[in-house]
Parts: structure tokens; C-alpha cells; sequence
């Protein structure tokens, strides 16, 4: 048994799903971050636990062929990127294969013979977030913003983040000096004193609109006209300026009161044919190039001819349902955040839809009730949170029997699950691997399911 402060050598099989190396020492797996598939390290054991440890490199014996340079500076520290050291391809890879983990673990399936596709990687991998949310702090006089460090309560100042869109960059950049030029509270969580708690900064990709918004402990703002005025004279990019007040002890970064304090109240994005408008609040992609390609991926998986129903469940602003409709006879949207519906409804009505329907609800409630009306659909696209569909949903698709589900996933682990639940009735035709987050272990997929 390993034993705290322990140092041995190890050598790395695969990448685990949060990208930490996998070893296995005296057949107790090790995990350790930063180290590669392949490479023979020397590692200190820092936690002990009956299953399993996680280590830490002392040394490197052996490196992969893979292993490169992080392009951040703040990389080892901050812990929002995890394979910034592993080469790009390398990356697409080891996406594949967290895939073909999650179903070797979650699942019956034999993996040998399902179909999982190379994963879609970007042509350029990086800047392509739209949207950043640094929490504020101050660091010897100086107001800093950023994340918080791996595992510590260390805020690490990011000046320029190079997974972030420039504009974005820029905006917290700048509303920095603002912030400390005109000398505005910052928040301290332990003591509970001071204002301003964190910079939220989003960019249309396609529109080039800006919007900022700024999070805060209460709802005076000291000095908010003059606030305003800067930002409007160094930014004249920035189309929105909100203020969202969150007073609660929580991780959570928004509260439920949101005030416009100048410009428009959203910003405008552009995703192929179909333009949103986006609210302070709203939900929206955060890679907008790479959603475009799981977007046309679904339509694809759906192969629709215009004569088939289709459900959009957990619909948000009704993104994917849009994307299917004018190929559809007729779709039908569900979520249980009423703001979303409302957002979905409007979004419908700005483009002409016709044939869309969106309602507040879980889909296992209202999908029984419309196949009793006699609304029975062809084809179902789900796209659940991280712990992916409810089980209930699961046992309504496996009743009501559409031809196809299209399964969008954002965490290979629970689409295993619910897959493996569904091949009761279900084959797995394909699952294509995205990469939406590079540079991180993230991987979403979009899996094609018809029945037997």
C-alpha cells in the first residue's frame, strides 16, 4: 500500500477524464496531472485513498513525443486549461478515447464494435470562447482578476487568456484600470465587505457586439455614472452594460436582478442562417465555430425529409430545435426554466417559424400527454446537462419508440449510461467525438441511436 510522501516510479498508460495521466503502481491506479501517456515519471503520492492515490511529478524520466510548451504563462497555476502540454492531435486522440473509456466503464456495450468516429477538432484551437466570468480581487493595492487556482483559494490574475475571444481579453483588461482609477470597492468574500465581485464579458462572434456585465455584493454601485462614462469613452465597443446583483454566499456568478445601465439589454450573435439575442443572463454556446459543426452533425444524425416530428428536449433557447425546423414537418421544445421558453418562443417568431412549439415542462411528463392526443414523434434530440437524462425520460423515449434519438452529450460518462439503457430497443449507428473546449479535457458527442 502506498503511503503519503511516498516517491516511486510510474509509468502513464492513458489520460483520465479530467486529463490527468493514469498509472498503476502495485495494481493501485495513480493519478497525475500533467503527465502524459507513455512517459515514465518519478511521483511523490499526495493523497492516499483505499481505491486509489493522486501524485504528483517530482520528475520526468521519459517524456512523450507529444509533450510541448503551454502557450500561457498562469497554465501550471490557474487549472482552466488541463492539456495545454499535450500536442494538438494528440488532444483529438485522447478525446476519442475518454469516449471509449466512459463506455467501457458505464456500459455493456463491446466497444470493439461500435462505430466511434475521429473526433472534430478546430483549424485554429485557440481564442475561441465567447464568453469569460473573472472573479475580482486585489493583490498588493492592485485590483486583479481571474480564476481561482487548482485546489486554493489563490485568485490568479489572468492578463490575457489565449482560449478567450481578444475582445473579451480586452474588456476585462480595461475594466480593470476602471475599476482602479475610481477606486470602487472590491468584494472580499472572508470579510463580506466591498462591491464588486466579478467581470463577465461576452462577444458575438459573428456580430462583433460586446456586451459586459458586472456582478455585485449590493445594489449601490459607488460612482456608477462615472463607471458608465469610462467604459462607454475606452470601450466604444461595448453595446450592453449591465449590472447583476448577487449578495448570496454561493459559487454561483449571477443573481436574479439584472439592470441595464446603459446601451442595449442584449447583444446580437449570428449562427449560420439563425441570429439570437442574447441577455445578460442568457445561455448561449461558448465555441460558436465548433457548435455550427455539432449543429450540422445533428441535422445530419436526424435525416429529416420534411415529413417528421421531432422533439427538441431540455430545448434551452430552442438553438437545435431552430436548426432542424425548416427540414422538419413540425418541432416540439421543452424546458423547465420559463426564461429559456420565452427566449425560444421570441427566437422562433423572429425567424418566420411556424411549425415550432415550445412548452414549459419536463419531457417525460409532456411527451406521454402529447402521444395521447395522438402526437406521437419520429424522430427525438436530446441534449441533458452534465449528469445527463433522467431516468424517466429515458423509460418514456423506450414507451412512446421514435425511429431515431439523436443524443447530444457534453460528458461522455452519463451518455454511456443512458445509451446502454436504451439498447433495449435502440443500435448505436455512430458516436462522433467534438472538441469544443481544446486545451481542456471537455469532450462533447453527438450519438445516432435507431431502433431495432
Amino acid at each position: 500500500m502506498l503511503q503519503q510522501g511516498q516517491q516511486f516510479p510510474l509509468t502513464i498508460k492513458r489520460l483520465g477524464i479530467n486529463g490527468e495521466g493514469v498509472g498503476y503502481f502495485k495494481k493501485q491506479v495513480v493519478f497525475v496531472p500533467g503527465a502524459l501517456p507513455g512517459e515514465e515519471v518519478v511521483v511523490q503520492a499526495m493523497n492516499v485513498y483505499p481505491t486509489y492515490a493522486e501524485g504528483k511529478i517530482v520528475r520526468i524520466r521519459k517524456r512523450s513525443p507529444h509533450r510541448v510548451k503551454p502557450l500561457c504563462p498562469v497554465y501550471d497555476k490557474c487549472g482552466g486549461c488541463q492539456l495545454q502540454h499535450l500536442d494538438y492531435n494528440a488532444q483529438l486522440e485522447a478525446k476519442r478515447d475518454i469516449v471509449i473509456q466512459a463506455l467501457e466503464r458505464h456500459s455493456r456495450f463491446n466497444v470493439e464494435e461500435l462505430h466511434i468516429r475521429p473526433t472534430i477538432g478546430m483549424d485554429d484551437p485557440w481564442h475561441y470562447r465567447n464568453k469569460s466570468q473573472f472573479q475580482v480581487g486585489v493583490k498588493k493595492g492592485r485590483v486583479i482578476a481571474g480564476l481561482y487556482s487548482m485546489n486554493s483559494h489563490e485568485l490568479i490574475d489572468i492578463d490575457r487568456c489565449f482560449i478567450q475571444h481578444d475582445a473579451t481579453n480586452r474588456v476585462t483588461t480595461v475594466v480593470k484600470t476602471i475599476l482602479q482609477d475610481l477606486r470602487i470597492p472590491i468584494y472580499h468574500e472572508r470579510k463580506k465587505t466591498g462591491v464588486v465581485r466579478t467581470i463577465v464579458a461576452r462577444v458575438g462572434f459573428f456580430t462583433g457586439d460586446v456586451q459586459l456585465v458586472i456582478v455585485t455584493a449590493t445594489k449601490e454601485l459607488p460612482r456608477k455614472e462615472l463607471f458608465v462614462a469610462e467604459v462607454k469613452r475606452r470601450l466604444p465597443e461595448v453595446k450592453s452594460i449591465a449590472q447583476n446583483i448577487n449578495g448570496q454566499k454561493t459559487s454561483l456568478i449571477f443573481g436574479d436582478e439584472t439592470i441595464v445601465l446603459a446601451g442595449e439589454p442584449y447583444i446580437q450573435e449570428v449562427l449560420g442562417d439563425l441570429s439570437f439575442e442574447l441577455s445578460a443572463r442568457a445561455f448561449f454556446q461558448l465555441n460558436p465555430i465548433q457548435t455550427i459543426k455539432l449543429y450540422d452533425e445533428v441535422k445530419k444524425a436526424a435525416a429529416l425529409t420534411k415529413n417528421e416530428r421531432v422533439v427538441d428536449a431540455y430545448c434551452g433557447v430552442g438553438t437545435i430545435g431552430l436548426w432542424l425546423a425548416r427540414e422538419a414537418k413540425e418541432v416540439r421544445g421543452m424546458d423547465t426554466i420559463p426564461e429559456a421558453i420565452d427566449d425560444a418562443r421570441q427566437n422562433a417568431e423572429r425567424h418566420g417559424l411556424t411549425n415550432v412549439t415550445y412548452a414549459v415542462g419536463k419531457a417525460e411528463v409532456l411527451l406521454p400527454k402529447w402521444v395521447k392526443e395522438g402526437w406521437k414523434p419520429d424522430v427525438i434530440v436530446v441534449d441533458p446537462p452534465r449528469t445527463g437524462c433522467d431516468n424517466a425520460l429515458l423509460k418514456t423515449i423506450l414507451q412512446v419508440k421514435p425511429k431515431t434519438v439523436v443524443y447530444v452529450s457534453c460528458n461522455p460518462s452519463s451518455l454511456a449510461r443512458d445509451i446502454d439503457t436504451l439498447a433495449k430497443q435502440y443500435r448505436v449507428e455512430y458516436i462522433q467525438p467534438f472538441d469544443h473546449f481544446p486545451h481542456t479535457a471537455h469532450v462533447e458527442s453527438v450519438a445516432k441511436l435507431v431502433r431495432k
